[in-house]
């Protein structure tokens, strides 16, 4: 599907941000924006924060300082800023005060909202709160809650007291909690003592009560929703505001601290600043996503992740209402996500590729409800398919919204690649490269090409990139950047054709490499998602002696696939990709193991599949995949 699914209508193009801000800056059009913003940075930037109405409480004298190279840069040098103060700042309006910053619906159907004005209220009393408890600015503090209203008052309450914030998914188990909080030396931690998920209820207190022995540092735990010896009850922890709050802070120093884990290794700890992570997001929740002051944005996804986070600047730095949910997203039933978008009016609605292909394989009751709110759709965190974007698009959107295909990763804070909704989109692919940040496709000697798989690689510093990793300067060198001189090497596969449009071809490490021939595995499952019955996809490449690496490929059958699905993937593959490519074995499983951003973990599959040991399964959701696969190992 190489022509686009997408036009904008001209009465989009007029009212989208984006056009707003091209024609304050004296562009015609997009591509004319995008070469101001890579070209005069600075001037591009400077303008963005009346723009974006970012809150400085000194201005910044310059936009980058670049004393140690391009790996280590000095974001808007001389500036003051708390990141939290262009939150607080919409709430100032006499009317907006009392309307909803934040939406809350819970599993079990329970509905809590929180004004603007209590927004400010409690952010500041957290945060004067968490100081009488003897926290102050630099002290690590861990977050370990599922998403709701005291999560956005935790997180931006830590961030006002000039603390940094250790995000930490609600899934992990005591070894993924230690290892994250005692690399970055956490003073404190803030936590749930449980939610529900479908149904049954999740014991967290238990597995804080487990690590906190093997975290000597960790002086201060504060628990909601239960109570534990020696803990600090969440609602006593709000006290009456302090008028030095939120702290004086310099665009470099950190606000958050999120860890990723790597192919191999410890996890990474990704280093995040107010002047950097938060403009970014706000960047690209008005460029790409088109929010705006009074919409209202849902993305279900767990805090301890970067979307966590993103959506909650995405939403909150623009002035809209962000509407959370805690739960699964087919509890009690697959109309869960249509139902809660009409009930809330949603405007801007995001969901991952393996959630958009459970929706559609449970169509239609998952689009039950009334969806004529909605404005824009998102996806990310992984590559889409062709069939389930547009699927996405007309049925999900009623093919009334365009659909933000948007990638860059927990170290880069948003996006390097997007769509724009100005432009025309392609499925499955981005039309734009995120204003301010150069990006370029390049072979195996550093050279950009055209029309050919290749390293999606950043030529230049950007607003938003990790300040290293946390007290491991060496690592992140090594990671991103001893590829190729004073070049940002992503890992991801991509890309770009001759018209400017990118896709995705998966991570680097996912390559396969098949009698001598590259291509990503993401390439390869697009293809057998194309079959009817195949609900999910995963390929993988096994050592071979014979040809390097042969193809094997994971599918999960859908309620309607026909008996011969297995039989029908080899001639289909070699049909679409070559003979080359024949996958060697095929085999039908029942579920695929998957983070609880429902990304599929392909090392745990080759893993275990090649009879090694699976490796990091932190952040595995679905333990009951793994048996099966160990099983299949040869």
């Amino acid at each position: 599907m190489d022509t686009a699914a997408w036009q904008p209508p001209p009465e989009l193009i007029a009212r989208a941000q984006v056009t707003r801000l091209a024609a304050e800056l004296g562009c015609a059009d997009f591509p004319s924006l995008y070469r101001l913003s890579v070209e005069r940075p600075d001037a591009y930037w400077r303008h963005l924060m009346g723009f974006l109405r970012i809150a400085w409480s000194r201005p910044p004298e310059g936009y980058v300082a670049l004393a140690e190279g391009p790996a280590f840069p000095d974001w808007f040098p001389g500036g003051e800023l708390n990141w939290v103060d262009t939150v607080l700042a919409w709430g100032h309006d006499p009317v907006r005060r009392t309307a909803p910053a934040v939406i809350a619906e819970r599993e079990d159907g329970a509905l809590r909202q929180l004004t603007w004005a209590a927004l400010e209220a409690q952010t500041l009393g957290f945060a004067a709160g968490l100081r009488a408890l003897g926290l102050g600015r630099g002290d690590r503090i861990g977050l370990l809650m599922e998403s709701g209203i005291e999560a956005v008052v935790s997180f931006l309450g830590i961030s006002a007291l000039g603390a940094i914030c250790v995000p930490l998914f609600s899934g992990f188990g005591v070894d993924a909690i230690h290892s994250r909080l005692s690399s970055c030396g956490a003073k404190a931690l803030v936590a749930t003592a449980g939610f529900h998920r479908r149904g049954r209820f999740v014991d967290i207190a238990a597995l804080v009560e487990e690590v906190r022995p093997r975290l000597p540092e960790l002086q201060v735990l504060i628990l909601k929703g239960g109570s534990a010896p020696d803990a600090v009850v969440w609602e006593d922890v709000l006290a009456s505001p302090e008028p030095d709050l939120p702290a004086r802070m310099e665009p470099d120093d950190p606000m958050m601290v999120i860890y990723t884990s790597g192919t191999t290794g410890r996890p990474k700890g990704a280093v995040h600043t107010h002047g950097g992570f938060p403009l970014k997001i706000a960047h690209d929740a008005a460029v790409h996503f088109d929010i705006a002051p009074d919409d209202r944005f849902c993305w279900p996804a767990d805090m301890g992740w970067i979307a966590g986070s993103l959506i909650l600047c995405s939403a909150l730095m623009r002035g809209a209402t962000l509407v959370t949910y805690d739960g699964a997203p087919d509890f009690p039933d697959w109309g869960r996500m249509t139902r809660l978008i009409e009930r809330h009016r949603v405007t801007h609605y995001g969901a991952s590729p393996t959630l958009i292909r459970s929706l559609a394989a449970h169509a239609p009751g998952s689009v039950a409800g009334d969806r004529s709110t909605l404005r824009l759709l998102v996806t990310a965190g992984e590559g889409i398919d062709p069939e389930h974007f547009l699927w996405y698009q007309r049925e999900f959107g009623g093919d009334h919204c365009p659909v933000i295909n948007y990638t860059g990763g927990t170290e880069v804070s948003g996006g390097l690649l997007s769509n724009v909704p100005v432009l025309p989109i392609v499925p499955a692919g981005f039309n734009a490269v995120s204003p301010g940040i150069r990006v370029e496709v390049l072979d195996d000697s550093g050279r950009p090409v055209r029309g050919q798989v290749g390293e999606l690689a950043v030529l230049a510093p950007f607003v938003g990139m990790t300040r290293a990793f946390w007290q491991d300067r060496a690592r992140y060198l090594e990671t991103y950047w001893s590829r190729f001189p004073g070049i940002w090497v992503h890992g991801d596969l991509a890309l770009r054709r001759s018209d400017g449009v990118f896709f995705l071809r998966g991570r680097s490490d996912d390559t396969l490499k098949i009698a001598g021939k590259r291509l990503g595995s993401a390439e390869v499952e697009e293809v057998l998602l194309e079959l009817r019955g195949v609900a999910e996809a995963a390929a993988i490449g096994v050592e071979d002696a014979a040809k390097g690496q042969k193809l094997v490929v994971f599918l999960v059958p859908a309620q309607d696939a026909p008996a011969d699905l297995a039989a029908a993937v080899v001639p289909h593959v070699e049909r679409r990709l070559g003979r080359a490519f024949r996958p060697a074995a095929v085999h039908l499983v029942a579920e695929l193991p998957k983070t609880r951003s429902q990304k599929i973990m392909r090392r745990v599959i080759r893993n275990l599949y090649t009879g090694q040991a699976a490796g990091d399964l932190s952040a595995l959701d679905n333990p009951s995949a793994l048996p099966p696969l160990k099983a299949l190992a040869g």
